[in-house]
């Protein structure tokens, strides 16, 4: 029986890839730098925010004192403005409001800098409890390290065989065996299904959905109805 979902956050939860490029095409572009197209984002992101600044900058600036003063314009940008283009995935709020009800636990677990992620939620998120949510921590390995996993478990009180973790990513998909979790692959965030079957997701879903019909957490309900899940 699952008693503890834990997702993701960019390209799981939310599509926040336009505000993130916007911040950091701004950053770039004040330093004369080249910037990237949107769609290329998709890459760029999923490993942290200080990842992120390190793969757009151009390659002789990434070790020099340019990358932390880059780093730090691009998180006070992003910060006042990542409400501006970021969007909940269709359907999300109304499932999680579903397993809510139901009892089972919500957390996040995200490499997405730690202090933006409370009024991240609270936004689009309002009318749901989140049980844990942990972002990326000073002192603390981002995923694939699997700690920020270790750290939900012992909040919630929650067993890896009563956990599911949500991820679109390869990073998410190893993050989640690395802690012995059952690794679900989701296909409306930013990778492909090759990423996710080449990381062995033990499972991939097409749809929010897919969520309440795909596993045995609760009684399915007349809201949702789109079956096209992959077992």
């Amino acid at each position: 029986m699952t008693k503890l979902c834990i997702f993701d956050l960019d390209g799981t939860l939310l599509n926040t890839l336009e505000d993130l490029a916007d911040s950091a095409n701004h950053v770039l572009a004040a330093h004369h730098f080249p910037t990237h197209p949107v769609d290329a984002y998709r890459y760029f992101v999923g490993n942290g925010m200080p990842t992120l600044i390190h793969r757009i900058l151009p390659a002789e600036y990434r070790e020099t004192e340019v990358y932390p003063i880059c780093f730090n314009e691009f998180l006070e940008h992003y910060t006042l403005h990542m409400h501006d283009k970021t969007t909940v995935y269709e359907g999300l709020t109304e499932v999680l409001e579903i397993l809510q009800q139901q009892g089972v636990k919500l957390a996040v677990a995200t490499n997405k800098v730690h202090s933006t992620l409370a009024p991240l939620m609270a936004n689009f998120f309002p009318t749901v409890k989140w049980d844990a949510l942990f972002g990326q921590r000073e002192g603390v390995p981002v995923k694939p390290d699997p700690q920020i996993v270790y750290d939900i478990l012992s909040a919630t009180d929650c067993t890896r065989e009563e956990t599911l973790y949500f991820g679109d990513t390869a990073v998410d998909m190893d993050t989640a065996h690395r802690a012995g979790l059952k690794a679900v692959g989701v296909l409306w965030g930013y990778r492909p299904r090759t990423e996710l079957e080449e990381a062995q997701a033990d499972i991939i879903i097409e749809n929010p959905n897919d969520i309440v019909h795909s596993f045995p957490i609760f009684a399915p309900t007349k809201l949702l109805t789109n079956k096209t899940h992959t077992l």
